[in-house]
């Protein structure tokens, strides 16, 4: 946790594509500053900006603390760093353009430096638009790939998650025609280990239940419609349930959401984007946050995109924005109450007592 204030954790929110809707849901989560009961707001991006969707959603009688580092916020405000001089022309809802691109990358570049540097507890990510943030830098699929090699993480896990569902991908953001090859029994069993790992650490679950899903259409019908079940997916939950973990599978796809089989698990594994995501966003769209597993800093996401069409229009629900924060904040919490637990178990241990006790003489 932050060394700035101990007893309330320190939230980065990234300004994301000013252009699409988020600035307006950041706005409306933290108007008011009711959030400071809980935590202490930083949102990265641009003072002007802010202030211009600001008056648009009619919150003059509300102000914003500008701060020039991380080390100056103001703990009972909504802090904003600015990370870019401010272009001339006015914002452009709606619009797509570089300048919104390269805010969205300045930003979330400038969040990343403070988190490394442990000023901040967790991050929030505003959509981006995944074309024009590209640039000698930000080369990525998008903001779990930047996040994974910024922080050294091979295989992070797109995790989305809600009170009544949670779901991983076994491939992200590669085309359709190459998630067949990508399904190995190495890669299944590093999503599922990094599963199991946050469900225990992350969200405190002791002896999670995941149910994984199969590639083909009915899971494979036996081998008549692929072998990826038969071959790969089916063997692997085999030998983790030998090892005592709760794995369960291969389930076909449609039935499984459509008889709501997900609400006997605590996690479901997908084996591509659109197989997880789709279901998730059809059954938990509102509240539903984007959580990348597996990495040594807390990050979330609202689930929704920039949604240009109705950016600017004040009708843009927060609901996902403020549902992230809460997450970013209880997943924070959890994190410290494991590393204590963790601790004193090993202080308990007579073991090591007895080897402190030795090394203290």
């Amino acid at each position: 946790m932050s060394e700035l204030l101990s007893d309330k954790p320190v939230i980065g929110i990234t300004l994301g594509d000013y252009n699409g809707i988020g600035p307006e849901v950041i706005l409306k989560v933290l108007h008011g500053n009711q959030l400071n009961r809980i935590c202490t707001p930083v949102v990265y991006g641009s003072m002007r900006i802010l202030n211009r969707y600001r008056n648009q959603l009619e919150m003059k009688d509300w102000n914003l603390f500008g701060a020039q580092k991380i080390d100056v916020i103001n703990p009972k405000m909504t802090n904003v760093i600015t990370c870019w001089q401010d272009p001339q022309e006015d914002i452009q809802p709606g619009k797509v353009t570089p300048e919104a691109g390269k805010g969205a990358y300045e930003s979330l570049k400038r969040a990343v430096e403070d988190l490394k540097e442990g000023h901040l507890d967790a991050i929030v990510t505003a959509p981006i638009n995944k074309n024009n943030i590209q640039n000698d830098e930000f080369n990525f699929p998008g903001h779990t790939e930047y996040l994974a090699e910024a922080f050294g993480v091979k295989e992070p896990l797109m995790f989305m998650v809600s009170d009544i569902l949670r779901v991983g991908v076994v491939t992200g953001h590669i085309p359709l025609g190459k998630i067949a090859e990508n399904i190995t029994k190495e890669k299944i069993m590093v999503r599922l280990q990094a599963m199991l790992k946050s469900l225990r650490v992350d969200f405190g679950i002791r002896k999670p239940r995941i149910a994984v899903l199969g590639l083909n259409p009915h899971a494979g019908e036996g081998g008549l419609l692929g072998s990826e079940e038969n071959e790969i997916i089916e063997p692997l939950i085999k030998e983790m349930r030998a090892k005592g973990q709760l794995v369960y599978g291969p389930y076909p796809a449609d039935g499984f959401f459509a008889a709501q089989s997900y609400r006997k698990y605590d996690a479901v594994l997908a084996m591509y984007h659109d197989q997880g995501l789709t279901p998730f966003k059809t059954i938990a769209f509102n509240d539903g946050v984007n959580f990348t597993a597996g990495l040594p800093i807390v990050r979330t996401s609202p689930d929704h995109g920039t949604a240009y069409d109705i950016a600017g229009k004040n009708i843009a629900d927060e609901t996902s924005m403020r549902q992230a924060i809460f997450t970013a904040i209880d997943v924070v919490r959890q994190r410290k109450e494991q590393a204590e637990l963790e601790k004193n178990a090993l202080k308990k241990n007579p073991v090591v007592e007895k080897m402190t006790s030795q090394e203290e003489k």
